[in-house]
């Protein structure tokens, strides 16, 4: 029996409040300090969390004509190939690209990996796994315009609310997000 977009979430919901929520003190990537931690790659390393982040991200873009998907490495490794992998088995294959932090010191240089599936001025979306303040994301994005694709869409799977959305909007970019904190506790428990 086929599960519902609406119960796959659930479920990641559930997964990722068990296995990538901690409360307590701790200082992000941003340098600013919070009472919780998200960390994704615990859910998208887990087999059936890959699987749920890869189906929902393939439902967030379903309508959104990209020939594929990138990020940041590492946080967006798991999420991009996720969600390549699913895109392939639902007939509507996105190839992947990852962005360095710090370009190669040999061979190519490049800060892009994975070009040679693209063409220039191929449309793609940015994936991320939180955002905060969308330092990372936006970083992210330069580079891959810099490489000369075209971003249509930038999606995460938790938006903070901590002014990420405001600055990617600043910048031309719609944050498109399967949860908000609020509402990933709030699908956990029902």
């Amino acid at each position: 029996m086929q599960q519902s977009i609406l119960e796959i979430k659930r479920r990641l919901a559930r997964l990722l409040v068990e296995k990538s929520y901690r409360e307590g003190d701790f200082v992000l990537a941003s340098g600013r300090r919070s009472d919780y931690y998200f960390d994704c790659r615990v859910t998208a390393l887990h087999a059936e969390g890959s699987w749920l982040i890869g189906t929902l991200f393939n439902d967030l873009l379903k309508d959104v004509p990209v020939v594929g998907v990138g990020g940041m490495t590492m946080g967006a490794d798991p999420l991009v190939s996720a969600t390549t992998a699913i895109s392939h088995e639902l007939g509507r294959p996105l190839n992947g690209l990852l962005v360095r932090k710090e370009a190669k010191d040999h061979g190519t240089g490049q800060f892009v990996e994975g070009l040679g599936n693209f063409k220039p001025g191929d449309k793609v979306a940015m994936l991320e796994d939180v955002v905060t303040t969308g330092g990372s994301l936006l970083k992210a994005c330069d580079r891959v315009r810099a490489a000369g694709l075209d971003i249509v869409a930038v999606c995460c799977i938790l938006d903070r609310e901590e002014g990420g959305r405001e600055k990617l909007k600043e910048a031309g970019y719609e944050l498109h997000s399967l949860f908000t904190r609020k509402e990933l506790v709030e699908m956990a428990r029902a």
